[in-house]
């Protein structure tokens, strides 16, 4: 069996790099370098009367460098609290709205070959007097969010069409359309 023989911190801040030392089964040393990362939640609401659902978009520095233009996200955030409380903190601060009720999809390792962060997901149902307040994420953490109401079918052909660059919306989005057929009526092909 591998097993890590030491753990090296490189950098330490918002996030942690690690070099930690391994060794195989076959006594072989290797390295591999691991950030390490606070988990996260991930909600998509959706209001199943007017089958649309609330997505926001803000610059990432990253996709930036890559030269693309901002893309669609669903709400997420770094989990401060229990899970479902801060994905309903994080949908009011970022998009103006009350979530009640939410649906837990599972908690899934964002990129398990280097980093540490496991992602709650979560689908929320909610209405328009849900929508109390602008959105926009709070002022002190300079994220600059836009908010955007978009009917399901708009969204699935986007992903339909391989236009969704955020791996959380694409999941979250299958995972409604799997739940929630009823809400589609663009073809799934």
């Amino acid at each position: 069996m591998t097993s890590i023989i030491s753990t090296r911190p490189l950098y330490q801040g918002w996030l942690n790099l690690l070099l930690v030392a391994m060794r195989a089964p076959n006594g072989e040393h290797f390295e591999r370098h691991v950030v390490e990362m606070r988990r996260a939640v991930v909600v998509l609401p959706y209001d199943p009367d007017r089958r649309v659902a609330l997505v926001v978009s803000m610059p990432r520095t990253p996709i930036m460098l890559a030269g693309l233009p901002d893309f669609l996200e669903p709400i997420a955030g770094i989990l401060e609290d229990e899970p479902d409380d801060c994905a309903r903190r994080e949908a009011l601060e970022e998009a103006g709205v009350r979530l009640g009720e939410l649906t837990h999809l599972g908690q899934i390792w964002s990129i398990p070959t280097v980093v540490t962060e496991k992602i709650d997901y979560f689908l929320a149902e909610y209405r328009a007097e849900d929508r109390i307040a602008a959105g926009g994420g709070l002022d002190e953490e300079q994220e600059h969010i836009s908010v955007h109401e978009l009917p399901l079918d708009e969204l699935w052909t986007l992903f339909a069409d391989k236009k969704i660059g955020d791996g959380k919306l694409a999941i979250t989005l299958m995972a409604l359309r799997l739940r929630r057929p009823d809400l589609f009526s663009v073809p799934v092909g």
